[in-house]
């Protein structure tokens, strides 16, 4: 139950003096609906005023409050702005601009020679000093607006002043809340309390060690709701699965190449999780074609050697049927069932497939998010292996785990690699492991920046490709052209394509229906198709490994993470491979600097650092976290800097500071519920 202490904080805006439903609306916009959302709405910057008496060229760039006496109104007709020519207590003249407003406007706000106060930035335009929208006191005003005032991230009709007020009342209702970081921690930076520290943020006063502070209690507060994850699912009495290695010794004695010694190190701990009676929680990463499918394959046979049955989540259906078709080949000389279920089976193949299942008749079942509706019931389901990890959230593992009758072993994968403070951040509940190495006979792809002027150099290149039998991909960033028409568009690009190469280009995109672009992809895979156009649907999972020549085209619109992803689709094979990435003219800094990083390495894991140093952990990831809450208050930046503090933290108080029981752990309660990460867990049970 949440401390009474933090009640005044998350009533509603409603009970703020002043705020009605078109308040709420806009407030809404920004994400705004509670005291604590106001206060967690830090400023952006601050504007530092100048008062003045009178005005000079050595205020212009400059904000400044002034008091002005207008003396004559120039509307200009219905298309020009509006002009108030007035003159300070000095002499000076200078025009007051409104764009959109009246003269019967003017004469109401400023009447002529009535002393007004004036706030606003100083400019010049000519030979005249000018003020564009500035804002206008009240008649008898005696205190103008602030000398110093904070700038928020604000909305459409909402202003800067009427946010504050509002951030100002909430500030009033703020309690003192108990500490929760450990003393010297905070002796170490020096922060200040909560209180003290939303209170400087809001003010723009020492708001760099505020904010610091505010986004290190929001780490402290991820990282202990993931320990306490793990901890929980560590009590649990789970089931050890132990493999009789029947199946997997055959698959090892099957397979055409030798595994790498990543993958032996790999299987090696997931076996050992699995041994023990405490449910696994692991996270595989291994960068694009390190072989993460056939350890997932090793792991589900292990299962399956036990007597349980084992679960492959995919996050797309294009991906789900791609590793059903990879398994069953790679598993078909063994003597088990593999099934796939998708949203799209058909009524009596699906009922038939569900009575197998729960009858145990089918030992390892792929699919999408289907494989956890309330319909599907399992046998014995043993281990869960959730690929592409970051397309789901906590609370879709959860379900899947649920269908199990004790808690099922849990490999999560990714072939996104993910700089260590997110990885934090996201999977600090769980152990990692990752492949460092490539198969043999995979060589790393070759990339080139091209101009996109030389586009038919490309083209041409590409047809020799093709009639050679070989296979290309050419992704573009949208499916349909802009009415600017300066975007590449999937579509316009298959139709010119077509026009050169005939009916062997292939097109696939995320609006077409899904046994669509199955079927397209099939054709593809069976090489009945030369050159498949497509958007970043084919970023996750497709595997022909005849197709050698990728091109993305607008690549500086693409992140790295997408574009090592997209890359990673050739090189599969035994020929060599090769990324052309056509950029524009006009490049940003960041754009270059992305670009020449895909040109230097193949690193996933070089290459996701400098992602999330260019463009913050938004993107990192390829999608939000799903069912997860974003960080707030924590940028890129913060998360780097104390992620690791903040666990080291939560591991202290969980370990020696009594848990959730202790002193401090009672004042953590409250921070786990300030942030909102109680509900996240579901978890508050005593340390």
């Amino acid at each position: 139950m949440r401390p009474t202490i933090l009640n005044p904080l998350f009533a509603e805006v409603t009970t703020l003096k002043g705020v009605g439903s078109a308040l709420v609306r806009q407030l809404a916009r920004l994400k705004i609906a509670r005291v604590f959302d106001l206060l967690f709405h830090l400023p952006i910057m601050a504007i530092e005023r100048q008062a003045v008496e009178t005005l000079d060229e050595s205020l212009v760039g400059r904000p400044v409050v002034v008091t002005l006496t207008p003396v004559r109104y120039d509307s200009g007709g219905p298309r020009s702005p509006l002009r108030v020519r007035a003159v300070d207590g000095g002499g000076q003249w200078v025009d007051l601009v409104w764009f959109g407003q009246s003269a019967a406007w003017a004469k109401s706000k400023l009447p002529l020679h009535v002393p007004r106060r004036i706030t606003g930035k100083l400019d010049r335009y000519g030979q005249s000093l000018q003020i564009n929208h500035p804002e206008v006191g009240a008649p008898g005003e005696a205190i103008g607006p602030p000398l110093r005032e904070a700038v928020y991230p604000l909305t459409e009709g909402l202003t800067n002043r009427r946010l504050g007020q509002l951030t100002a009342a909430a500030l009033e209702r703020a309690p003192e809340l108990p500490e929760w970081i450990e003393p010297s921690v905070l002796a170490k930076h020096g922060w200040p309390t909560w209180k003290a520290a939303v209170g400087a943020a809001h003010a723009m006063v020492g708001e760099t060690v505020a904010h610091d502070r505010l986004a290190y209690d929001e780490l402290l507060a991820n990282q202990l709701a993931l320990l306490l994850v793990r901890r929980d699912t560590r009590q649990r009495k789970g089931r050890a699965l132990v493999g009789t290695g029947a199946l997997t010794t055959a698959l090892a004695a099957a397979l055409p190449w030798g595994m790498t010694g990543a993958q032996r190190r790999v299987l090696a701990e997931i076996n050992g999780d699995m041994a023990q009676s405490s449910p696994m929680l692991r996270l595989l990463q291994g960068d694009v074609g390190a072989g993460k499918t056939v350890v997932a394959l090793f792991a589900m046979l292990a299962a399956v050697e036990a007597g349980a049955q084992a679960a492959l989540l995919a996050p797309t259906e294009i991906l789900a049927r791609q590793h059903y078709a990879t398994l069953t080949r790679m598993a078909a000389d063994l003597p088990v069932r593999i099934a796939i279920l998708t949203g799209r089976d058909k009524a009596r193949a699906r009922l038939d497939l569900l009575d197998d299942l729960a009858m145990g008749r089918i030992d390892i079942l792929i699919g999408t998010h289907a494989i956890f509706q309330d319909t599907v019931d399992y046998h014995d389901l043993g281990l869960v292996v959730v690929d592409e990890q970051h397309r789901f959230g906590v609370a879709q593992r959860l379900l899947l785990a649920a269908k199990a009758k004790v808690p099922p072993h849990l490999l999560a994968m990714t072939a996104t690699p993910i700089p260590r403070s997110l990885a934090l951040t996201a999977y600090g509940e769980m152990d990692g492991s990752q492949l460092d190495e490539l198969p043999p006979g995979r060589t790393p792809v070759e990339t080139r920046v091209l101009a996109v002027d030389r586009l038919d150099e490309v083209v041409d290149g590409l047809g020799r490709h093709l009639a050679n039998g070989g296979q290309a991909y050419w992704v573009c960033p949208l499916v349909e052209g802009s009415e600017s028409g300066d975007e590449a568009a999937a579509e316009l690009r298959a139709t010119m394509l077509r026009a050169r190469f005939g009916a062997g280009v292939g097109l696939v995109h995320g609006r077409m229906k899904p046994a669509e672009k199955d079927a397209v992809m099939a054709d593809f895979a069976a090489a009945k198709l030369g050159l498949l156009v497509a958007t970043t649907v084919i970023e996750v999972g497709v595997d022909v490994p005849n197709a050698a020549l990728m091109i993305v085209e607008a690549a500086e619109r693409f992140g790295l993470a997408q574009l090592h992803q997209l890359r990673g689709r050739v090189g599969r094979g035994a020929a060599k491979s090769v990324c052309l990435l056509l950029r524009g003219g006009d490049l940003s800094e960041t754009a270059r600097a992305r670009l020449k990083l895909m040109r230097e390495t193949n690193d996933g894991f070089r290459i996701a650092e400098e992602d999330l140093r260019l463009r913050g952990a938004g993107e990192i990831l390829g999608v939000r976290q799903s069912g997860e809450a974003a960080f707030r208050l924590a940028g890129p930046e913060r998360t780097a800097k104390f992620v690791e503090m903040a666990r080291d933290d939560a591991r202290l108080l969980l370990d020696r500071d009594g848990g959730l029981d202790g002193p401090r752990g009672q004042a953590a309660r409250t921070l786990l519920y300030l942030f909102e990460r109680d509900a996240g867990v579901g978890l508050l049970r005593s340390g």
